[in-house]
């Protein structure tokens, strides 16, 4: 019972670090890669402006969950890196040269052009790479014991592309929505012209992932159409908070469009670990079998409540310090 109990808490730790991370950093790399198609470079200087203060901090939360999965569930890694090297690899290429270029550009003068379209380029590859890596996990990976014996590109295949493209324009909804809370003017009012566009686009890759997921795993196939109909409740939360988000483009809300990005993408989330919990390398492979020992669980354990509740304090209090709006000539005010 203390294995089970220490495994379930570290699958919520972990799970919990990753949805901070693709909310916290799903939005900066929404603007990144809306940065090339933003109206001048005044709205350029704008939307990284605005997330200046605080796209270093959203990262801690990648770390934590990646960090907590290979100290909880080690033997995870023995078949996710072989599986994933080059998904991983594209993912944190992406992220550094998107970094590199966010320092850059705002020493650049004549080659400024070329830093903007470096973080637009690192955004994108990130952002695919990571919805690529969550379709893999989908359709499951060719395994022996806890050995991955697949090849090295069974990861790229049509169900990974569209689930990489549905996380970019996902990201690319929340950063423009984004934008709308925190800019005004030309800017915003672009930001509202997009908004719709990919909005529509999110729930046609929504609904295309939604019907195309039974397919691929009759697992979860079985478990949405057999076992837990009360799953059907997320997607219907999901199409609630779209028409609500619709509604408040409108109305010209400022907030509600980006809080109800937000909510789209935790039914999602909570729908995929529905569909796949308790089995973490799927087909076969459950949370207790890549289990570590439950000393080396608890020891850890303790590290973590000390250092979650910081990181959750200054985030907290980076964003409170940050909760104005950007003007093209004073950053925030």
């Amino acid at each position: 019972m203390e294995l089970i109990d220490l495994t379930l808490i570290w699958a919520g730790i972990i799970g919990f670090g990753v949805i901070m991370y693709i909310l916290m950093d799903g939005f900066d790399l929404g603007v990144g890669i809306l940065f090339p198609f933003a109206p001048t470079e005044t709205s350029r200087d704008m939307m990284m402006n605005s997330v200046a203060p605080v796209w270093d901090g959203n990262e801690t939360w990648l770390i934590l969950g990646g960090a907590g999965l290979l100290a909880a569930f080690p033997l995870v890694y023995s078949v996710f890196l072989p599986a994933l090297y080059i998904g991983v690899f594209l993912m944190l290429a992406g992220l550094i040269f998107r970094g590199i270029a966010f320092e850059f550009r705002f020493k650049a003068n004549k080659s400024r052009y070329l830093w903007n379209w470096s973080f637009f380029g690192g955004s994108l590859v990130a952002s695919f790479a990571q919805g690529a890596v969550v379709g893999t996990y989908i359709q499951g990976f060719e395994t022996e014991g806890f050995v991955y014996v697949g090849g090295a590109l069974d990861w790229l295949t049509p169900f990974t592309v569209v689930t990489g493209i549905g996380l970019v324009a996902g990201y690319a909804l929340l950063g423009a929505t984004w934008t709308i809370m925190k800019t005004e003017g030309e800017t915003q009012e672009w930001a509202y012209r997009l908004t719709p566009k990919l909005l529509a686009t999110v729930m046609a890759v929504f609904l295309i992932i939604s019907i195309w997921t039974p397919l691929v795993d009759e697992f979860v196939a079985e478990r949405w159409f057999g076992q837990l109909h009360v799953l059907w409740v997320l997607p219907a939360a999901a199409v609630l908070l779209a028409w609500i988000q619709y509604r408040a483009l409108h109305k010209r809300e400022e907030i509600i469009p980006f809080v109800s990005t937000m909510g789209i993408f935790v039914c999602a989330y909570l729908g995929l670990l529905a569909s796949k919990l308790p089995y973490i390398v799927p087909p076969d492979h459950t949370l207790w079998d890549a289990a570590s020992d439950p000393g080396s669980q608890l020891f850890l354990l303790v590290g973590v409540l000390f250092v979650t509740p910081v990181i959750l304090a200054y985030t907290a209090w980076t964003y409170w310090v940050f909760r104005g709006k950007v003007t093209h000539d004073s950053g925030y005010h």
